[in-house]
C-alpha cells in the first residue's frame, strides 16, 4: 500500500466517524469535504486510481455527496440518531476500507530493485516480419510470421539523467491474468510502476561493442516478464533482446494497433501427443530466435536507425528463457552454434537437444517444488512436470560436451523466476523475501553470462554461496568439461 492510499483510507474512516458520532457543524463539514476530495485527488494524480481501492472510492464519493448536501442545506438531511444504524454503517465503512486496504497490500505498486551495474538502460522496440515463413496459426494463409522485440542496451548514466522512465506495459497484467486466472483488471496498476529504462538515449560508447543475450518468455507470458534480470544484465554491459512469440505469448501488440493474443493448444488424449505438439511449438520459437539473430546481424552491419550499428558483438551471443522460453533456449543452442551459451529457467527439452545434448555451456535452474516431482514415490506431481522430463534432463546433462550447471532453488515456485514475487509478496513469496527472490535469478543469470560471454570467472558458479542458501548445486549434473574443439 502506498502512503497516499493509506491516507485515503484514514481520511475516509476519520470523516465517516466524525459524521456518524460527532456534532453536526457546517464549518466542520466543509473541512471534512475538503479533506476527502484532496486525499482522493492527490492519490489519483500522484499515484494512480486502481481497482484495489474501488470500495474506498465508493465510500469517499458517498461521503462527498452527503457532505455537499449538508453544507448547501444544513437542515437536510436530518442526522441519524439510531445507534444500531450508526453501528451498521460503521461496519460497512470498516469492511469497505478493510477490503481496499487488504487488496492494496496484496497487490502493491512495488518499486523495482536497483540494477547493480555501472550503466543506465535504454530501449527501443521493433516490429519484425519474416517473409520466408508463413504464420501457421493465422486464419489468413498469406500471413507471414511477425514478431515484436525490445532491445535493451547500455547507456551512460549522465545521458540518462532527466529522461522520463519507462513503466511496465499492460502486457504484464495480461500475462499474469492468463497464468493465474485472475481478472486482468486487478493488474492494471502495473502501468504505474516505473522501471529503470529510458528511451531516446544513445548506446554508451564506453565499450566498442557489447555481448548480446536473447530472452524468450514462457507460454501466456510476455517479453517484459523478467525485466529485473534484463535490467541487471544491461547495467553490467550486455545488450538484451526480448522476444514475444505470437499465439504463445499472452499478447503481442503491433505498432499499427493490431494485437495477437494467446491461443491455447488443443486437448490431447495422451502425453505422447502433448510431447510431440511441444516439439512443434518449440521449433517455431527456435526459428524466431534464429531469425532475430539474423536481423541483429543485419542491424550490426547497417541499422536503418543507426542505433545499433557496430555495437553488437555477435561472436558473444547467449540466450535465456523461462519455462517454454527455457525449452526454446535449449533447443536453439542445439540447432544454432552462433549461440555460445544459454540458461533455462525450468524449461522442458523438446526437440534434438533431448537426444544430442549441447556443445555450449548451459545452466539449468529448477524450483525445489518441481524437483520433488522427480521422486518416484511422490504422488503430488507439479503441473509443469511431465513423464519424459527426468530422462530428457539426464540425457542433455550427460551428453553435453561443455560445462553444465544444474541447480534447484528452495522456496521457489515455477513463476518465481519472473517478477511475480514483487507483484504480490503475500501470495507468491510467502517463504522468501521478494527482493531476495529477484536477486537469486538475476545474480545467477548475470554471473553465468559474465563467465561464458565475457570470460570473467564467477565465484558464484563455483558452488553453494552463503548469500543464496536456497540454491543447491547438483553434483551429478554440474560438470566442468573441456568444450569440443
Amino acid at each position: 500500500m502506498s502512503i497516499l492510499e493509506g491516507i485515503v483510507i484514514f481520511v475516509v474512516l476519520a470523516v465517516s466517524g466524525g459524521m456518524l458520532f460527532g456534532k453536526k457543524d457546517r464549518r466542520l463539514d466543509t473541512v471534512y469535504l475538503g479533506a476527502t476530495v484532496l486525499a482522493v485527488l492527490l492519490h489519483g494524480l500522484i499515484d494512480q486510481f486502481r481497482i484495489q481501492m474501488v470500495l474506498a472510492y465508493v465510500i469517499a464519493i458517498v461521503l462527498a455527496i452527503v457532505l455537499i448536501r449538508r453544507i448547501i442545506k444544513p437542515d437536510s438531511p436530518k442526522r441519524i440518531k439510531s445507534v444500531i444504524v450508526k453501528i451498521l454503517l460503521s461496519v460497512v465503512v470498516l469492511a469497505f476500507s478493510g477490503v481496499s486496504g487488504y487488496l492494496s497490500v496484496l497487490l502493491p505498486v512495488f518499486k523495482m530493485p536497483q540494477p547493480t551495474g555501472s550503466y543506465a538502460i535504454g530501449t527501443v522496440s521493433r516490429h519484425l516480419i519474416d517473409d520466408a515463413r508463413e504464420e501457421t496459426k493465422s486464419s489468413d494463409p498469406s500471413d507471414k510470421r511477425e514478431l515484436m522485440v525490445n532491445v535493451w542496451y547500455p547507456v551512460d548514466k549522465e545521458q540518462a539523467k532527466g529522461k522520463p522512465l519507462e513503466h511496465y506495459p499492460s502486457e504484464l497484467g495480461e500475462a499474469i491474468s492468463l497464468v493465474f486466472g485472475f481478472p486482468k483488471q486487478l493488474f492494471s496498476h502495473v502501468t504505474a510502476i516505473p522501471t529503470h529504462v529510458v528511451t531516446g538515449a544513445e548506446v554508451s560508447a564506453a565499450e566498442e561493442k557489447y555481448p548480446v543475450v536473447l530472452f524468450s518468455p514462457g507460454v501466456r507470458s510476455t517479453r517484459f516478464q523478467s525485466l529485473t534480470a534484463i535490467e541487471e544484465l544491461v547495467s553490467r554491459g550486455f545488450i538484451v533482446v526480448g522476444m514475444d512469440h505470437p499465439f504463445t505469448s499472452a499478447k503481442v501488440a503491433f505498432p499499427d494497433g493490431r494485437a495477437i493474443f494467446y491461443v491455447p493448444d488443443p486437448e490431447f488424449e495422451t502425453s505422447a501427443e502433448v510431447y510431440e505438439n511441444n516439439i512443434k511449438g518449440v521449433a517455431i520459437r527456435v526459428a524466431d530466435s534464429r531469425f532475430v539473430l539474423d536481423k541483429l546481424t543485419e542491424w550490426n552491419s547497417k541499422d536503418p536507425e543507426g542505433l545499433l550499428q557496430g555495437k553488437l558483438d555477435l561472436d558473444r551471443v547467449g540466450i535465456f528463457g523461462h519455462s517454454y522460453g527455457g525449452a526454446t533456449t535449449a533447443e536453439t543452442l542445439a540447432q544454432d552454434k552462433r549461440f555460445k551459451a544459454g540458461v533455462s529457467l525450468e524449461g522442458g527439452f523438446w526437440g534434438d537437444v533431448a537426444h544430442t545434448g549441447l556443445q555450449q555451456p548451459f545452466m539449468y535452474m529448477m524450483t525445489g517444488e518441481t524437483a520433488k516431482s522427480f521422486d518416484p514415490n511422490s504422488t503430488n506431481k507439479d503441473k509443469v512436470f511431465y513423464e519424459e522430463f527426468q530422462p530428457d534432463l539426464k540425457s542433455v546433462m550427460t551428453k553435453s560436451t561443455s560445462d553444465t550447471y544444474y541447480m534447484t532453488v528452495d522456496h521457489f515456485m515455477h513463476q518465481s523466476f519472473t517478477e511475480i514475487a514483487l507483484l504480490s509478496p503475500s501470495l507468491f513469496a510467502k517463504e522468501i523475501d521478494p527482493v531476495h527472490n529477484i536477486d537469486i535469478t538475476r545474480s545467477y543469470v548475470t554471473a553465468f553470462f559474465e563467465q561464458y560471454l565475457k570470460g570473467e570467472p564467477q565465484k558464484l558458479l563455483e558452488g553453494p554461496a552463503p548469500e543464496f542458501l536456497e540454491v543447491k548445486f547438483d553434483k551429478q549434473y554440474t560438470q566442468k568439461r573441456t568444450p569440443a574443439q
